[in-house]
């Protein structure tokens, strides 16, 4: 499998320059960064929460880190959030592999929610639909098409 088309497309639409990362199968966004040889600080994941209504919502934050749950519901502001299971989020990203979809939630009429340490860094690399390809953009190209809610929930 390679690149998702929507992300693709939406890359080469919006001119951003980008980098494919080819790397050996792994499920985890931890394992994904050890066999990229890339720092886990700089590999983004994303983990699926749903609202009280829910809707879904994306939590990108470094693959070091783990989501404190109480400082996201502040950050989203719409009470408790339940963590999802892949078996219920895994339909709202056509083309991707499931577990392997990119924090762009602009593309499935998602919310974003970014831990603010990844924010620091210059670029970012996320998961291209699939477990052996990662895409690596500048931090502000990033942000400037999924226009995250910039906020502090990451733990290590």
């Amino acid at each position: 499998m390679s690149v998702a088309p929507e992300v693709e497309k939406l890359l080469k639409d919006e001119g951003v320059d980008y980098e494919v990362i080819k790397h050996p199968t792994a499920y985890t966004a931890a394992e994904e960064a050890a066999v990229s040889h890339i720092s886990g600080y700089e590999w983004a994941k994303t983990v699926i929460f749903f609202t009280k209504k829910d809707e879904p919502i994306m939590a990108v934050l470094a693959a070091s880190h783990h989501v404190n749950a109480k400082q996201l519901e502040d950050l989203v502001g719409s009470g408790k959030l339940r963590l999802a299971a892949e078996s219920e989020f895994s339909g709202l990203y056509p083309n991707c592999e499931p577990g392997a979809m990119p924090p762009l939630g602009n593309l499935y009429g998602q919310r974003v929610f970014v831990d603010e340490r990844l924010a620091e860094d210059e670029s970012i690399v996320f998961n291209a639909g699939n477990h052996t390809e990662a895409v690596r953009l500048r931090y502000a190209d990033f942000e400037r098409l999924a226009k995250p809610v910039v906020g502090s929930f990451g733990e290590s």
